[in-house]
């Protein structure tokens, strides 16, 4: 009989509607219950991709007698930590402080006020490396709370208290062209000049480093050095576009590689990776880079054929495992490759992408790498096709296919930024497709709800991340299209975020829960940049963006409030750049600017277009760049820019100081 969950929007808690387990989902009731039973709350975390999550949903919680034991001495909660990052933020934060690590699934035990008093992660049906099994835990903590039950208590309250007098918002400090050099020079340091990357393994796409590095370079414009920005940029671009956490075959990239080489992927593909990824190598590709360009045009068809849902949002991801073995769909042998392909082509396929007797990967499969290119592309295009196509009759991953905020406004703004860069219209039009659906369903009553499934919008409200990145995405449209209803749409989330998330006691920090959101133990405010922006960073980067957009009123105020973020994320950027990818990007588009670029002329002038075309190809990331008629009603950008002698014409603002306009492209002063 299904459970409580099986009314949820989130496929990650379906996957657990049928369980033995008597869940609930995180709500006051659930919490009340426990108040009733006075039994601690047994909260579960993890998502739906998540490979370690399906084992222990399949070990623990599909046993009847894990099951009845759960259910008799625990009041259970499961959640989506993709649909309530709230919640995760801050039992990850007890998590990681009473284990030194963190991960999911995430189990952690709870007073009835909702205070952890034990966390872990996956816990094992058996006794296993110094761990005990999970049986063994739930007796432990149900005879402590029987047996010493003032004593937990007490011990949660000290937890939440520690907790709460730890997460000091980040001090004022300077985030000038000095610290962004320092960080260049740090990361450096820290870079793997053998295989690409930073660190070890596991090993991440550091996407917004990379997006920093190419700002930097372009602003600086420094030499190709074997040292500089631009060349750690390509260079762990090019590592991970032939490893195997790329999909040589239908394009997209794996959450991470387990390896240091990039050639064993954890599988499941996540949309803000391949989000941020995309506008990397479009990015990439607009500085003249082939490899980028490739890249970037397969991945943006795999959002567009995989990831995009009947609505035209962007599903979350696909998962890591297919029928519970991870990895099926997508490895390979010899003896596989000579059957699809015939010994001939079977072999040569081998040996260009890496597929091995011994293998890569587990029971002598290989995952696919490309570590040269083909010499006979025409050869290579009718192989990659036949395996493609034999793959698609493969066991397919299951895909999490509810819509977020938050991804799929990274999604809207690498989608535009590629369109762009490589001319294809259609992945713009799929942009705009993807507003509209955020727009007509997720924003609700003026305030943003966190997600949606079949187009039916859930419960959850936005954080903090769903503003910026929405907002950014909302910018980018305004700039490819010069429609004014993308800006206002923009505009008004970013007004809302000031004022609902703004810290009043430390201006410039920003908490990732709105002031009227649900009361967890403690609000969440984390500005370090991980995975995805951090809220703080995708608040700021918007804002800047806006603030080059808008017109005065908005300008002031966004500039401000932008600046001021940035004052506090100065240490953060000397002391861990890896993790404030997004606010050095950010910085970096305040000095080079604001650089605002203005192209007037009719929609149909060939000359527009062609001016168009070479202000995109030349200005930096983070640049304003809009085109439209002149006085365009609505588009302050190109108010008070007419055409030049009759002619189109564009108009180059640094810092809202404006060069001569110029009518040929060859005169641009980018």
């Amino acid at each position: 009989m299904a459970n409580r969950l099986a009314g949820a929007t989130s496929p990650y808690l379906l996957q657990h509607a049928d369980n033995p387990v008597d869940w609930w989902p995180w709500s006051p009731e659930a919490f009340a219950e426990a108040k009733r039973r006075d039994v601690p709350v047994l909260l579960s975390v993890g998502y739906a991709a998540c490979h370690w999550c399906h084992v222990m949903a399949h070990e623990s919680f599909e046993d009847a007698e894990t099951a009845r034991v759960m259910n008799e001495q625990f009041v259970n909660v499961k959640v989506d930590r993709e649909e309530r990052p709230d919640i995760d933020a801050v039992y990850m934060e007890a998590t990681q402080a009473m284990t030194g690590q963190g991960g999911w699934p995430m189990t952690c035990f709870l007073t009835p006020e909702g205070e952890p008093f034990h966390c872990g992660t996956y816990y094992p049906p058996a006794p296993m490396s110094g761990m005990p099994s999970f049986r063994q835990l739930l007796h432990a903590v149900a005879q402590a709370w029987n047996g010493r039950g003032a004593e937990v208590r007490a011990a949660a309250a000290r937890v939440v208290e520690q907790l709460s007098a730890q997460r000091a918002p980040l001090p004022e400090s300077i985030l000038d062209d000095e610290v962004l050099a320092g960080a260049v020079s740090r990361l450096h340091a820290e870079f793997d000049a053998d295989r690409g990357g930073f660190g070890g393994a596991p090993k991440f796409p550091p996407s917004m480093v990379l997006e920093f590095l190419l700002r930097h370079h372009e602003r600086l414009g420094e030499p190709g050095s074997g040292h500089s920005a631009l060349e750690l940029a390509k260079d762990t671009c090019e590592a991970m576009a032939r490893g195997g956490i790329y999909d040589q075959l239908a394009g997209g990239f794996a959450r991470y590689s387990v390896d240091n080489a990039w050639v064993v992927p954890h599988f499941e593909k996540m949309l803000y990776d391949n989000a941020l990824l995309l506008r990397a190598y479009a990015h990439l590709a607009r500085l003249g880079d082939p490899l980028g360009e490739r890249v970037a045009r397969e991945t943006a068809e795999f959002l567009l054929t995989d990831l995009r849902t009947p609505e035209g949002g962007f599903a979350a991801s696909l998962d890591a495992d297919t029928e519970g073995v991870e990895g099926l769909t997508y490895v390979w042998t010899p003896d596989q490759l000579r059957e699809v392909l015939g010994p001939e082509d079977g072999d040569w396929a081998a040996d260009l992408l890496e597929v091995t007797e011994a293998g890569t990967f587990e029971h002598g499969t290989s995952t696919l790498q490309l570590k040269r290119d083909p010499d006979d592309a025409a050869r290579w295009r009718r192989v990659r096709d036949s395996l493609r196509e034999a793959r698609d009759r493969r066991p397919q991953p299951g895909k999490d296919d509810k819509v977020v905020t938050a991804w799929n406004g990274m999604a809207i703004t690498a989608l535009v930024e590629a369109a762009a860069a490589l001319d294809e219209p259609s992945w713009l039009e799929a942009a705009e497709t993807a507003a509209d659906l955020l727009l007509s369903r997720h924003l609700v009553d003026g305030r943003l709800r966190r997600t949606s499934r079949n187009g039916e919008v859930g419960t959850a409200d936005g954080v903090l991340e769903d503003y910026g990145c929405f907002a950014d995405g909302l910018l980018s449209l305004h700039q490819a299209t010069a429609e004014p209803r993308w800006l206002e749409a923009a505009c008004a989330l970013l007004d809302t975020a000031l004022d609902q998330f703004a810290d009043a006691d430390h201006p410039g920090t920003f908490h990732d829960t709105a002031a009227d959101a649900e009361a967890l133990v403690r609000r969440p405010s984390d500005p370090t940049d991980n995975a995805s922006p951090s809220g703080a960073s995708a608040l700021t980067s918007a804002l800047l963006t806006a603030a080059a957009l808008g017109g005065p009123e908005s300008t002031a105020r966004y500039r401000s409030a932008a600046e001021q973020a940035l004052s506090r994320a100065g240490l953060l950027a000397q002391r861990a750049p890896r993790f404030a990818g997004h606010w050095l990007s950010a910085a970096e588009a305040r000095a080079h600017g604001p650089l605002q670029v203005a192209v007037v002329g009719a929609a149909d002038d060939a000359d527009r277009a062609a001016l168009l075309a070479a202000a995109r190809r030349r200005a930096p990331g983070g640049a304003a760049v809009v085109a439209g008629e002149p006085e365009a009603t609505g588009v302050p950008l190109l108010a008070g820019r007419p055409l030049v002698g009759g002619a189109a014409a564009a108009y180059v603002c640094r810092g809202y100081v404006c060069d001569r306009p110029v009518t040929e492209p060859d005169d641009l002063p980018l």
